[in-house]
């Protein structure tokens, strides 16, 4: 259906502003067109000026603008050099009047409107460098000969033109690089001064008025320096300016930038590059200041402060504009979008929804900004409509408004009282994100003394810091003094704020999300070595606000896959490494968080801290593999398994647990690898096994992951640190004494080659059923047990590991019931049960036990959590001793002592039968 008659089927009118009967005869273009153009001079002058230059080619292109917008583009393959400014300017002519008039009557929407000018300003601009490029090689003013990708010159498209979001009448935005990698050193200045030609002779073509026309105005002010840099510069020198001057600003444009001309492969190797730059690590709620005060500079600059009044209102730059909403939406992409690469959209819509779904702002006020968005912006196309001006103000006076009413088919009452609402609409929603309320310098009447310090820490040495830190406080000491002993939290926040590096970030990031310092006054007030991790690694709230920190436990598998995908993203090893700490950093806080708040108990968080260690082995072993393959070649023979050993082979480990592992090797007569730098096979695995301490242990900017303990391989520490699968078994079988059996009954292969694990897995099964005969088993965990009491002596009152009856000698007599029944089983309570089937104990001893276990972990990992050490009554805050007394379901702090202190001398008793072997 052609433009002409849909206009005569939409509902507004435009009899006022258009001529619905001019557009009903277009097509026909009868002789009375004159009068027809007059009557539509009266509203847009300029309209009416294009419509009559180009009422021979009108009708056909009204029929079908779509198809001649794309006839257009396509013309513009075969236009030469000196033929190209004029065939623009009537290209543009021509765009423009269909784009207006398609735009007028309904027949497009908003996005196809700007996206077809966006089309239009991408193919001129491409067509320029080109034809321009293609002339310097041509003259020799280039070192390189095809032109066929602009000889590595880029064009980025920025701001409106990078978002496919043109106005009506816009100048577009644009930054010129070259690839300064493709020419040699001694070459790069002739090609800079020679790309720096096309690209004035480029601006020229486009924005020069001749013929009374144009293309577009064209900015190049947002590259880097624009004062001192040249127009176009090499793509190292742009990169140098981001990583040491670049501005939030500059990264909130780089989140439109696209190249729209020249070498294409090159302008993405650029902005890939830039990623780092734009897209921060972590969660980036300083930003959201940064875009305060460039809004208040604009403000300030365009004396566009105070109420709004909309004669002559600023619909872009003004209170409660279109540039207000644009800024809310890159600020919170500039936050988040590092962490979560959904959100690095260019449009405003786009950006807006996807925000929404990830929930940092709500459906409904996405939905309201994108409505104000559209209409703003519609507003904005009539007022440029009126005389191809690039303005974005309201008329001044009341003819203005009249015309711009019948412009857009409104009632001029109507239209002025929904602009008004939409402007303090669009006010409301965004400055309180960008400026909250200040707030008094709060009235401190208790803990003066210990707030009086907080200005001396390292957090609050900066003017900034101390603003944004002034304004928490009343909400901090409000949320202090709602604990059980509010001096004692007090004392214990001052600790964590002591301990923070700095404060811009952090404050930034508590301010915009105010649940966060709860859960921080309870983390302090609650678990002092939660609170003193937090101090060094502050980072980890990121993770509380992604999005996903209250969901479901995903598992081991899926941690290992997302672990895996996260170090794929990482070109390096360093980094794949950093990467990794950062990872399991935040989901180690996940489960201390959780465990603290009672959403998960102590079982749950041994299981999962067990999860997430499997996890970040798993996906960590194939890039140190390939690491120290790239020098000494792919693993000899059958491959490697790692084994976990201990607390990690049973799955269930503490905040605090290091890791036990082995490393089993299969060379199948192999005997050196096949790489740049061969090494003998033995070799080669104590290596690789080292490489893989080194990963996890080594301290880096971001900490370590585990400690390591490999003590639990064949000869303990004068055996190799990887063993082959020859020597695993032989040793077992002839040499190895009942407590490395012992060890092996919570044995469990966890990555490596798959066949390997199995045969492992299948030869402790066998050795459990073999060993565990006979009565020399008891007789040596006797004397081990016996040993162990001498070395570590009775143990203190509250300790939950240490001692007999205790969780450590619970471990040893589990141990030795699964050993003796032959049984696989790896956890306490299965293994105690395996002694039961096998007759080695009664059902009431093996229930016994596992109640004197399951108590003594529920202590051990509560304290692991909240103190990283033991347990000292006189010490523990009251949110602590609240989340032991929780956790295991006792009265009082006497009655916890009591309640352990028979259990474990119950435990004692009946360990002590058992090994006596008088049952």
């Amino acid at each position: 259906m052609s433009i002409a008659r849909r206009i005569t089927r939409c509902p507004r009118p435009y009899d006022a502003a258009l001529g619905a009967d001019m557009l009903t005869q277009l097509p026909a273009f009868a002789p009375e067109i004159s009068a027809l153009l007059a009557g539509t001079a009266g509203c847009s002058p300029y309209l009416a000026g294009l419509m009559r230059q180009e009422k021979d080619w009108l009708p056909a292109a009204l029929d079908d603008p779509e198809a001649a917008v794309d006839g257009l583009l396509v013309q513009l393959d075969s236009v030469t050099l000196d033929a190209l400014p004029i065939h623009l300017r009537q290209m543009k002519r021509r765009i423009a009047l269909v784009a207006a008039l398609a735009d007028l009557g309904g027949v497009w929407p908003l996005e196809t409107v700007t996206g077809t000018l966006t089309r239009f300003a991408d193919a001129a601009v491409a067509a320029c460098v080109t034809r321009l490029v293609a002339a310097e090689v041509a003259r020799g003013k280039l070192p390189l000969g095809a032109p066929q990708d602009a000889a590595g010159m880029v064009v980025l498209a920025m701001g409106k033109m990078g978002a496919h979001e043109l106005n009506y009448s816009s100048d577009i935005d644009l930054i010129c690089l070259f690839d300064d990698s493709r020419f040699a050193p001694e070459d790069v200045f002739e090609a800079r001064t020679a790309f720096i030609r096309v690209t004035r002779r480029m601006t020229a073509i486009l924005s020069e008025v001749k013929d009374g026309g144009y293309v577009f105005r064209t900015d190049l002010r947002l590259r880097p320096d624009a004062s001192v840099m040249p127009v176009c510069l090499s793509m190292e020198a742009a990169e140098r300016y981001y990583e040491s001057v670049g501005r939030t600003w500059e990264r909130a444009a780089y989140i439109k930038a696209r190249v729209c001309a020249g070498d294409q492969a090159a302008g993405a190797r650029f902005l890939q590059t830039l990623r780092p730059f734009v897209w921060r690590k972590h969660l980036d709620f300083a930003a959201i200041q940064d875009a305060h005060d460039m809004r208040l500079k604009i403000r300030d600059h365009k004396g566009l402060g105070g109420p709004v009044a909309l004669a002559g209102h600023d619909m872009k730059l003004g209170r409660g504009g279109i540039r207000e909403i644009e800024f809310f939406t890159q600020t919170r992409q500039l936050i988040a979008g590092g962490r979560d690469p959904a959100l690095r959209l260019r449009g405003t819509g786009e950006g807006l929804h996807a925000l929404a779904g990830a929930g940092w702002i709500g459906a409904d006020v996405a939905d309201t900004l994108l409505d104000h968005y559209r209409h703003h912006r519609e507003v904005e196309h009539r007022v440029q409509m009126f005389a191809d001006a690039q303005t974005h103000h309201l008329p001044q006076d009341a003819a203005g408004f009249d015309r711009l009413a019948a412009f857009m088919g409104r009632d001029v009452a109507e239209l002025r009282h929904d602009l008004t609402r939409r402007l303090a609409d669009v006010h409301v929603l965004t400055e309180g994100f960008f400026a909250p309320d200040a707030k008094p310098k709060p009235q401190i009447t208790w803990g003066q003394e210990v707030v009086a310090r907080w200005q001396g820490y390292p957090a609050l040495r900066s003017p900034r810091a101390t603003e944004i830190f002034d304004r928490l406080i009343p909400q901090i000491m409000a949320s202090l003094q709602e604990a059980a002993r509010p001096d004692e939290a007090l004392a214990q926040f001052d600790g964590f704020l002591a301990g923070l590096p700095a404060g811009v970030q952090l404050f930034s990031l508590f301010e915009a999300n105010p649940q966060l310092t709860r859960l921080i006054v309870d983390i302090a007030a609650t678990a002092p070595a939660l609170a003193q991790y937090l101090s060094r690694n502050a980072a980890v709230l990121d993770a509380v606000i992604g999005g996903a920190f209250f969901d479901p436990w995903p598992g081991m598998a899926a941690l290992r896959d997302q672990l895996g995908a996260v170090l794929a993203t990482h070109p390096d090893y360093e980094s794949q490494l950093i990467a990794a700490r950062t990872w399991a950093r935040e989901w180690h806080f996940r489960i201390g968080v959780h465990h603290l708040r009672g959403l998960i108990d102590a079982v749950g968080s041994g299981a999962q801290y067990a999860d997430l260690a499997e996890a970040v082995i798993a996906a960590l072993w194939p890039v140190i593999v390939a690491e120290f393959a790239r020098k000494h070649g792919p693993p000899p023979g059958r491959g490697v398994a790692v084994v976990a050993m201990g607390s990690l082979g049973a799955a269930r480990l503490n905040a605090g647990s290091d890791l036990d592992l082995i490393v089993i090797y299969d060379p199948a007569g192999v005997e050196t690898s096949d790489g740049p730098r061969p090494l003998a096979t033995r070799a080669y695995f104590a290596r690789l096994t080292q490489a893989l301490i080194t990963a996890l242990a080594v301290p880096m900017a971001a900490g370590r992951l585990y400690e390591v303990d490999m003590r639990l391989r064949p000869s303990g520490r004068q055996g190799p640190v990887a063993t082959s699968l020859d020597a695993f078994v032989d040793y077992q079988n002839t040499d190895a004494w009942t407590w490395e059996h012992l060890a092996l009954t919570r044995a469990r292969p966890i990555t490596g080659d798959a066949n390997l694990c199995a045969a492992i897995e299948a030869f402790r099964r066998d050795l459990l059923v073999r060993k565990g005969q006979g009565a020399p088993v008891v007789a040596d965990v006797a004397e081990m047990r016996m040993r162990l009491a001498q070395a570590k002596g009775p143990g203190e009152a509250w300790d939950a590991k240490t001692g007999p009856g205790r969780l450590q000698d619970i471990e040893l007599c589990a141990q030795t019931a699964a050993l003796i029944a032959g049984s696989p089983a790896r956890d306490v309570d299965a293994q105690l049960h395996a002694g039961v089937a096998a007759g080695w104990l009664d059902a009431a001893d093996a229930q016994a036990l596992c109640d004197a276990a399951r108590l003594l972990w529920k202590l051990q990992a509560a304290v692991k959590l909240l103190t990283g050490g033991g347990l000292d009554p006189n010490d523990l805050g009251e949110g602590a001793r609240r989340m032991i007394l929780r956790e295991t379901d006792t009265q009082g702090l006497d009655a916890l002592l009591a309640q352990m202190t028979r259990l474990h001398k119950a435990a004692d008793v009946i360990i002590s039968r058992r090994l006596k072997g008088t049952g």
